[in-house]
């Protein structure tokens, strides 16, 4: 049988990962691609550090260039983590002929339009399954599975640190503060969560998920992104109160050929298929006029689910070398891209607002949402003390450019002090 020889950048959890599967499914995957598939080279940035692989045939070094220039190597398979390094690292694969795999959905979202192009001058295969979902096989799925679809919708929850949070702010009554601890403390948050609880790791893979779901090449700056941050565990009660659980969603959704992009905290009623994925599990929900509804779950992150998506990636590459056929991207479906107008972004929204209990002050709270045509169809109002009033309503639909000017009206009146406002999905 012949031989596909990979290096690996980066020796890492995923790439500790990489390495194993390939080795205990080895017999598998050579009857499906034909080849023997084997790691030769591996960058690392210690050689003195242990390693569990150490005696399996590969050769370690510091040197990029040693795996990257090795003509025996015909696939790199990037777990580096970083941005402009492994951009520079990626960008020389592809040029020197090399196919490439990466898990990272920082690249991706930032340098991916640029990197597939370099691709396609070289004829070379560029895949990325695990950057956005892990173990989930959400990008293959969508540009294959639902190739013939129209896809409207796609949301999900794609980053486990927060839906870890979120899960034990829900379910033990946690604080915001005492569930990033417990994250941090079992390796799901790092010792500076930015990225994660403010959204901007959500808001990398709905870049990913956008492009390869409607074709429009949207950039990180077209992501609104609002994160758990602010989040208050009474916000949390009130929900469930209104019948709802709340999760950080990325949505990504197509009207009349634009497309709306966020990632916010939502409220989702009990029964709907995202509000049951708990702690660092992830999910994506897929709405299509052929298709209708369907769901993708799995754990989003973790050595072997994350390493499953790459060696996926790895044999597909493997089966077009044999077939003749690279030169591929996850998808060539392409569209123009444009953004929709808040004014033409329909959503229901939850606002909690602080007011003086008061006579007048509840009639003023509705006319600022009466005079931009903003319905209810949920109140909540609960007592705090002899002077003032905690308010939630859920409003009806309404556009987003609608719910701001409410608002910042609402801000301007003397009584009322808007605390939080968020997305309800039905």
């Amino acid at each position: 049988m012949s031989s596909l020889n990979v290096g690996v950048l980066g020796f890492g959890t995923v790439g500790s990962g990489v390495v194993r599967i390939l080795n205990e499914h080895q017999d598998k995957i050579s009857q499906i691609t034909g080849y023997d598939i084997a790691i030769t080279k591996v960058l690392v940035r210690d050689l003195s550090k242990a390693r569990r692989y150490e005696n399996t045939g590969i050769t370690l070094t510091t040197n990029a260039n040693d795996v990257i220039g090795d003509p025996s190597i015909a696939i790199i398979v990037e777990v580096m983590g970083t941005i402009e390094t492994a951009y520079d690292y990626v960008v020389k694969a592809l040029q020197a002929g090399k196919h490439v795999v990466t898990a990272n959905k920082d690249l991706i979202a930032l340098h991916g339009d640029h990197l597939i192009t370099i691709a396609r001058e070289n004829n070379c295969d560029l895949f990325y399954e695990a950057s956005v979902a892990g173990g989930i096989p959400i990008l293959r799925t969508i540009v294959n599975g639902l190739a013939s679809d129209h896809l409207k919708k796609v949301m999900g929850i794609v980053n486990g640190t927060t839906n870890f949070m979120l899960t034990k702010m829900t379910s033990e009554g946690l604080t915001y503060n005492d569930a990033l601890q417990q994250a941090q403390a079992l390796g799901f948050a790092e010792s500076d969560p930015t990225n994660d609880v403010d959204g901007i790791d959500a808001a990398r893979k709905m870049v990913i998920l956008t492009r390869l779901s409607f074709g429009m090449n949207v950039s990180l700056d077209d992501v609104s992104a609002t994160g758990i941050r602010n989040l208050t565990v009474d916000e949390i009660k009130l929900a469930d109160q209104l019948g709802y659980t709340i999760k950080l969603l990325g949505i990504s959704e197509e009207t009349n050929g634009a497309v709306d992009v966020c990632v916010t905290p939502t409220l989702l009623p009990k029964t709907h298929p995202l509000a049951g994925v708990h702690n660092e599990n992830n999910a994506v929900f897929v709405i299509g006029e052929a298709a209708g509804e369907t769901m993708y779950y799995g754990p989003g992150a973790g050595e072997l689910p994350t390493a499953s998506s790459v060696v996926s990636d790895i044999i597909s590459i493997a089966k077009n070398i044999k077939l003749g056929t690279t030169g591929n991207v996850f998808n060539s479906y392409v569209h123009e891209t444009n953004k929709l107008a808040d004014a033409n972004c329909y959503a229901k929204y939850f606002v909690r607002l602080k007011m003086t209990d008061e006579t007048g002050t509840f009639l003023k709270m509705t006319q600022r949402f009466t005079e931009q045509n903003i319905g209810f169809s949920r109140i909540l109002q609960l007592p705090e003390n002899d002077d003032q009033a905690t308010v939630v309503v859920i409003t009806h639909t309404t556009s987003r450019a609608n719910l701001h000017e409410a608002l910042a009206a609402l801000k301007n009146d003397n009584g009322i002090v808007v605390h939080s406002h968020y997305r309800v999905e039905d």
